[in-house]
This record gives C-alpha cells, sequence and structure tokens, in this order.
C-alpha cells in the first residue's frame, strides 16, 4: 500500500493528476440501508503532537479498510506527515515519530487529498472517535478548505454496547484487546493502533449481527439507544 501512496503523489506533483479542488473530493455517505455484510469501513488512528485540537498537530495517519466483514491489509493507509517545524518534544516518547521522521514525512496536503480519494466518503470507526475527529476535521479545513462531515462510529461506544456485560478492566483500547485475547503489535503507532481498533470493530460487527443489526444506519441507531441509556443511568 506504501508503493501506490507513493506512486499516487508522484503522479500528482507530476500534474498528471491535475490539482485538487475541494468541491470535486469525494462526498461523505450519510448511514443508511448499507447492509454491515458488505459495506466498506474506514478504521483510522491518528498520532499528534498533544492532545489539544486547538493548538496540537496530526502528524502521523493510519488506517485500514473493512468490506465484507473482512479486514484488508492491502487497503491500508500509513503516512507520517513533513511537518519538520512542530514541536514534537512533549510527545516523541509516546509516538516514536522524531524530527528527522517528520523531516523525511510526505507534504500535507498531497498526503490530505489522497486520504479523502482513498477514504472514498465512507463511514469512518476509531477508538474514542471524538479525539480523531476533530483534529482530522481541523487538519483537513485548515489544509485543504475541506468542510464536509463524514459519518463517524465510535468504537469505544460499539463494544460495550454489544458486550453490556463485559468487564474488561477499564475503558481502553488495550483493555479491550486484552479481554478478548487480542496481540496488539506496537502501540501508540497509527497503522498498528487502526487494525487492533479494526479487529475489535469485526468483534463488534459480528455480535450486532448476531442481534438482527444488519445495516449501518440500525447500527447508528443502535448506538444512539446506548447514549441515552448511558446518561439516563447518571441521574
Amino acid at each position: 500500500m506504501l508503493e501506490q501512496i507513493r506512486h499516487w503523489i508522484e503522479q500528482r506533483r507530476a500534474g498528471t493528476r491535475g490539482a485538487y479542488d475541494p468541491e470535486h473530493l469525494p462526498s461523505p455517505r450519510a448511514a443508511g440501508d448499507q447492509a454491515l455484510s458488505d459495506c466498506r469501513l474506514v478504521v483510522l488512528d491518528l498520532e499528534t503532537t498533544g492532545l489539544h485540537p486547538g493548538k496540537d498537530q496530526v502528524i502521523a495517519i493510519g488506517a485500514v479498510a473493512i468490506t465484507g466483514s473482512v479486514i484488508h491489509l492491502e487497503d491500508q493507509f500509513d503516512l507520517i506527515l513533513r511537518r519538520p517545524e512542530l514541536d514534537i518534544s512533549e510527545t516523541v516518547l509516546i509516538h516514536g515519530i522524531g524530527p528527522e521522521a517528520l523531516t523525511r514525512g510526505h507534504e500535507t496536503e498531497d498526503a490530505l487529498v489522497h486520504l479523502l480519494e482513498w477514504m472514498n466518503g465512507d463511514p469512518i470507526l476509531a477508538y474514542h472517535s471524538a479525539f480523531d475527529q476533530k483534529f482530522l476535521e481541523k487538519t483537513l479545513r485548515q489544509t485543504l478548505g475541506y468542510t464536509q462531515s463524514h459519518t463517524w462510529i465510535d468504537v469505544a461506544e460499539l463494544l460495550p454496547a454489544f458486550f453490556p456485560d463485559a468487564k474488561p478492566g477499564g475503558r481502553g483500547l488495550d483493555n479491550w484487546a486484552d479481554f478478548f485475547g487480542l496481540e496488539v503489535s506496537e502501540r501508540h503507532h497509527a497503522a498498528a493502533d487502526a487494525l487492533a481498533t479494526a479487529e475489535l470493530t469485526l468483534i463488534a460487527l459480528n455480535k450486532a449481527q448476531k442481534n438482527d443489526v444488519s445495516t449501518l444506519g440500525e447500527l447508528t441507531n443502535k448506538l444512539h439507544y446506548y447514549r441515552r441509556l448511558k446518561r439516563m443511568q447518571r441521574f
């Protein structure tokens, strides 16, 4: 996949793909009657310079696609952005992305255009998705002027919604991975975290379909119900 990304960027820089136009990039699809067993879902993870979308920046993007209830390793996205001006001193020990990697990374505009074309408007899943959504939407808006909103699904909500009696010992990605006996090869690496999240997603989707949740719209409705139930339990 990395070679495909490099080839795409080389084509764009050579002018064979033409300049991007925010109005003609793929439009996001709303959750509707797409069958969970057939639709393509994008599972995404970001590495950033910190935890605050207002001041911190995206430095790496990892994602993998699920199609037909299968994780397709040949259909993934894994890039470090070229952002040598950023201060990563407070987070380099977490994600391992140092100044040299940021200097040798891919041009941010090129990477984001390719990401949007690769995602093709498909729904995005992430663990604690509000974090990734805020960062990605800010970066797309500031870099490309792209303001369309994708359908986002939070895997951190998906799992307890379909496994209400599970006791993973915490609310983190590692807790759920341990609970289901998954091996996470490398934490705080965007592509590895995206793959671990995709594996958890498949477990949740399999459970959902056994509970007669068969479409993307039904899945999002289930999550709306889960949120309402959690709010009610607080009172």
